[in-house]
């Protein structure tokens, strides 16, 4: 049987290049924003937790001392080293680890991040305690990843696991409320911003099990005008366009 572990692996092996390809995932305005967030500065040592193909920290990296990506997936660091290289930045690392035990000692870096993964972690207060190990007192936690009211969940969560079969679980806003709340971060902030996506693309650089690319259209187009899966779901021309919902939260480290 295959590992929840080994599905991210083979799932963002294949999706590397065409992932860091998409241009909703590289759009500027969201990046910035977490960078503002983040309250970023040249004094900061970062870290980017499942850092993918590095499209984030390189972003981070634009203004912070220092910037550390860690993924599982080997495939997603080749493609974050040439990032970094396109973009001529020398203050990046990349290592390859497990995020659920991060091989940093307590308290490394000031700010400790993630973007668009709490959804597949299988444990994501473990991986959210780990964050909080690693970042120094004072230093800043922050997430961004889609987040659904909870009626909206189930149905989402079973077309993302048709979709990439590693998906596990989107957390609805009470639930990353719940996570801050349990690790006594302070100051406390939310930004709210959204995906834009046509489904073909976002199905080219998708690999699902055999057949269920057609499933997954069907989804849609029953959804279009009901907007089940709170994604928006509508028409422009004969494309199928939708929006996933973001939230970006920020904290502080103080104890």
């Amino acid at each position: 049987m295959t590992t929840h572990q080994e599905s991210i692996i083979d799932q963002f092996t294949l999706q590397a290049i065409p992932f860091t390809l998409l241009y909703a995932h590289s759009n500027q305005e969201s990046l910035d924003l977490l960078v503002e967030m983040a309250d970023v500065s040249d004094r900061d040592t970062v870290l980017d937790v499942a850092c993918g193909s590095g499209i984030v920290a390189c972003a981070f990296a634009k203004v912070a001392d220092r910037v550390t990506g860690i993924d599982i997936t080997p495939a997603m660091l080749e493609q974050a080293s040439v990032l970094a290289e396109q973009k001529g930045l020398k203050n990046l690392s990349w290592q390859q680890g497990y995020i659920e035990k991060l091989p940093f000692p307590d308290e490394s870096f000031s700010i400790v991040m993630s973007r668009y993964a709490f959804h597949h972690f299988l444990q994501p207060d473990v991986v959210m305690s780990e964050m909080m190990r690693v970042c120094r007192r004072g230093g800043r936690v922050l997430i961004a990843d889609v987040a659904l009211p909870q009626e909206k969940v189930e149905a989402y969560d079973r077309l993302e696991k048709l979709r990439d079969p590693s998906h596990t679980h989107a957390l609805t806003l009470e639930e990353f409320s719940q996570l801050f709340a349990n690790t006594n971060l302070q100051n406390v902030s939310w930004k709210f911003y959204k995906v834009e996506l046509e489904l073909e693309q976002q199905l080219a650089a998708s690999f699902p099990n055999l057949g269920d690319k057609e499933r997954i259209r069907q989804i849609f187009r029953e959804d279009i005008g009901i907007d089940n899966l709170g994604i928006g779901a509508h028409y422009q021309g004969n494309a199928i366009h939708y929006a996933v919902p973001i939230a970006a939260i920020v904290g502080e480290k103080i104890l």
